[in-house]
C-alpha cells in the first residue's frame, strides 16, 4: 500500500461531546453590564455551590487524583493551543462542544450550567449566564472554525422570544446548535405549542436540537446513603424523556427536518424503549378506551426517531457496538467527552479499539465521524489534511 492510500484511508474522527467553559470568574466581561455587579455577588457563591455539588455527586473523591500529572492538559476546557493538543493526540479532527461544570469548575454564572435547572434561579439572570456563555463560544469556535462546533445554552422554558431571538444570533454568529432543558419541572412541557417558533426555526435554520445528560429532579435526592445509585439509575431516564413529548405531540411530524441529539445518555435503551413506543402506537386495541390518540401521527414512533434523532454516544461500550444495528447505525455518533474523568482521554485510542475492534470500516467510518460530519455540517474537506495527519487507520481496529 502506498504512503499516499496509507494516509488518506485513515479515519476522520468528530467527537459528538466534548465540553468547554471558561473559569467562573473570567465570564464578567461576557456578561451584559448591567447584570455585572450583581455576577460579582454572586459570584463566591455559585463557587461554594459547585464546590458542595462536586462532593453531593463523589467527584472529589476521584478528580483531586485523577487530575494530578494532567493539570496542563485540562486547561484545554477554556485554552484554545492545549485543546489542540489534547484532541490532535486522540486523533479527533471535530468536536462538537457543550459548555463544562463540576469537573473544571468553570459553570456559566446565574445557573445557566447545562443542566439549566427551574428551581433557585432567576429567569432573567440564567438568560444573562447563557448569552455570556454563548458570546465566549462563539470566539473559541472561531479560533478553529472547522474543527468546532458549539452549542448555544437557551433555557427555552421562560421565553420563547427570547429563545427565538438567541437562536437566529448562535446561528449567524456560526454556532451549529442549542441545548435545551431536558427536565422542565413546573414549566410547560415540550408538546405544548407554545414552542412552535422554537422547532420551527431550529428547522428552518438546521440548528440541532440538544438534551444532554446531567439533569434530574434534585430536591429528591436527600442526602443519603444510596443517593448516587438512584441517580446514575434514572438520570438516563430524565434526559430521554422529551423524546416521547416531541413524538407524539406531533412535532417531528409537523417539522420533519428538525434534528434532535441525545448525548451522554448511553444508547442502550433505545431498541426497547423504540418497541414499546412502536406497540403503543400500533397496538391501539389494548388502549381502546383511550380514545384516538395517534390520527395526528402518520407513522410510527421509531420512524420518526430514525429520521430525526441522533445520539451523542460518549465513549460509546463494547456492547452498544455489538447492537449497533438494532440501535440504528445511522443515528450514532461516536463522543470522547473531554475534559471530563468519566470520558475516554487520555485513554482515547485504547477505548477505540476495545469498542469497535472487528467492525468493518465503513460503519465504523459512520459512527466515529461521517454521521457527526452530516448532521453537524462538517466540512469534510476541510478536515481532510488533518485527518491524514492525525487520524486513526483502519489497521488499529482489525482483530
Amino acid at each position: 500500500m502506498s504512503e499516499k492510500t496509507d494516509r488518506t484511508d485513515r479515519f476522520m474522527v468528530i467527537s459528538s461531546d466534548c465540553h468547554a467553559g471558561l473559569p467562573p470568574e473570567r465570564y464578567r466581561e461576557y456578561v451584559d453590564p448591567e447584570y455585572r455587579e450583581i455576577f460579582d455577588v454572586a459570584l463566591p457563591i455559585q463557587i461554594e455551590a459547585t464546590k458542595a455539588a462536586a462532593k453531593k455527586f463523589l467527584v472529589d473523591d476521584i478528580n483531586t487524583e485523577w487530575r494530578k500529572g494532567i493539570e496542563p492538559e485540562l486547561t484545554g476546557a477554556w485554552d484554545h493551543d492545549e485543546r489542540l493538543k489534547v484532541l490532535d493526540g486522540d486523533g479527533i479532527a471535530g468536536e462538537v462542544i457543550f459548555p463544562d461544570g463540576i469537573t473544571e469548575m468553570n459553570m456559566p454564572p446565574f445557573g445557566a450550567g447545562i443542566s439549566l435547572p427551574t428551581e433557585g434561579v432567576d429567569p432573567v439572570l440564567q438568560w444573562a449566564g447563557a448569552r455570556a456563555h454563548n458570546r465566549w463560544l462563539v470566539e473559541f469556535c472561531q479560533m478553529a472554525p472547522e474543527r468546532r462546533a458549539g452549542v448555544a445554552i437557551t433555557p427555552v422554558l421562560w421565553d420563547v422570544d427570547e429563545a427565538v431571538k438567541e437562536i437566529h444570533w448562535a446561528r449567524e454568529n456560526g454556532l451549529k446548535g442549542i441545548l435545551i432543558p431536558s427536565c422542565w419541572g413546573k414549566q410547560d412541557a415540550y408538546h405544548h405549542p407554545k414552542y412552535e417558533p422554537i422547532w420551527s426555526v431550529c428547522e428552518d435554520l438546521e440548528m440541532v436540537i440538544h438534551l444532554h445528560s446531567g439533569a434530574a429532579p434534585m430536591n429528591d435526592y436527600a442526602d443519603h446513603q444510596g443517593m448516587m445509585g438512584i441517580y446514575i439509575s434514572e438520570v438516563v431516564w430524565w434526559s430521554v424523556r422529551p423524546i416521547w413529548f416531541l413524538i407524539w405531540g406531533g412535532v417531528f411530524e409537523r417539522h420533519p427536518k428538525l434534528k434532535l441529539a441525545i448525548t451522554e445518555s448511553t444508547t442502550i435503551w433505545v431498541p426497547d424503549t423504540l418497541a414499546l413506543l412502536d406497540f403503543r402506537y400500533s397496538e391501539t386495541h389494548y388502549a381502546a378506551k383511550l380514545g384516538d390518540y395517534r390520527a395526528h401521527l402518520r407513522r410510527k414512533p421509531s420512524e420518526y426517531f430514525r429520521a430525526c434523532v441522533s445520539l451523542g454516544a460518549s465513549c460509546m461500550p463494547r456492547r452498544e457496538v455489538e447492537r449497533r444495528h438494532e440501535i440504528g447505525l445511522e443515528n450514532i455518533m461516536w463522543g470522547s467527552d473531554y475534559p471530563h474523568p468519566e470520558g475516554s482521554w487520555p485513554y482515547t485510542h485504547k477505548q477505540m479499539v476495545e469498542s469497535f475492534h472487528g467492525v468493518p470500516d465503513a460503519e465504523l467510518r459512520a459512527m466515529l465521524g461521517g454521521n457527526a460530519a452530516r448532521i453537524y455540517g462538517f466540512d469534510e474537506d476541510a478536515l481532510a489534511p488533518l485527518v491524514e495527519r492525525i487520524g486513526p487507520h483502519p489497521a488499529d481496529f482489525q482483530e
